[in-house]
């Protein structure tokens, strides 16, 4: 079994997808697979990726109409036999030719099921500039926050066929941000204090929002942490969607809101 399996969504990447591959190519942690999961693109991808598998004798293309990068993602972890599994874009690349070899080294007897290391950012986006190291260790009220990037993550092949499974192809944006909560509710994660990708700034998540998946963005939270709305992780106005907590309080627990509030007025009262 190979230690790690690289999978690159891919869709007329012809121009980037030599970024991705040469930073493969050259790792000296050379115990890998990677795969090409082309979503039937019309250009010149295939032809790039072909050309790599000298250079990369563990390299599986893939070519067939996908339902999007998510999709894409679930088709290539169904191929996958490594046991961890990176995802990348197919613009980005390795921090440096060992950084696969030192996580090998870190995380040789961990007993944890998600690794992350950091990213660093290559162009502005809508929650990072050019040159950030993004982002240091993740806790549960960071990552409801703020998604840690995928690129700088090891998720273990087995923990993710046996309890989380796919993507939800309904987030077209940020599928990764409820894969990521899906996976800490199971936990455990380990933060390791390595950059480990270049991440290129422009892809499908950099300055947009995914509509569906902020809707159910907090019902996903009671049902995967097992918590109700009045629950410190979710009512604190510190969390990015307090304004929805409230919303949702007011309506589905009227009494229990009221009361609550008259608590909070009298405690500060209490306090001055």
């Amino acid at each position: 079994m190979k230690s790690f399996s690289i999978i690159i969504p891919t869709f007329n990447s012809a121009l980037t997808l030599h970024e991705a591959l040469n930073s493969i190519a050259s790792q000296s942690e050379k115990s890998i697979e990677v795969i090409v999961q082309d979503g039937g693109s019309n250009d010149d991808t295939l032809s790039v990726a072909k050309n790599y598998r000298e250079r990369i004798p563990g390299l599986l293309i893939a070519s067939e109409k996908d339902n999007g990068i998510y999709d894409a993602m679930n088709r290539a972890m169904q191929k996958a036999t490594g046991q961890w599994l990176i995802f990348m874009g197919s613009d980005d690349k390795f921090h440096g030719e060992d950084v696969l070899k030192k996580v090998s080294e870190k995380i040789k007897n961990t007993k944890a099921n998600v690794v992350h290391g950091d990213a660093k950012i290559i162009g502005d986006t809508g929650w990072a500039k050019d040159g950030d190291i993004y982002d240091g260790p993740f806790d549960l009220h960071k990552l409801l926050n703020q998604n840690i990037c995928h690129q700088a993550m090891f998720y273990r092949r087995s923990f993710v066929i046996e309890r989380i499974g796919d993507f939800n192809t309904d987030y077209k944006k940020s599928s990764d941000w409820d894969f990521n909560l899906r996976c800490w509710a199971e936990k455990p994660f380990q933060y390791i204090d390595l950059v480990i990708s270049d991440f290129a700034a422009g892809g499908l998540s950099t300055h947009s929002n995914d509509k569906r998946m902020v809707e159910d963005f907090i019902d996903n939270i009671l049902s995967y942490f097992n918590v109700d709305l009045f629950h410190p992780l979710i009512n604190r106005p510190t969390f990015i969607f307090y304004p929805r907590v409230v919303e949702k309080q007011k309506q589905k627990s009227p009494l229990r809101y009221k009361i609550l509030r008259i608590k909070q007025k009298l405690l500060k009262k209490l306090s001055k």
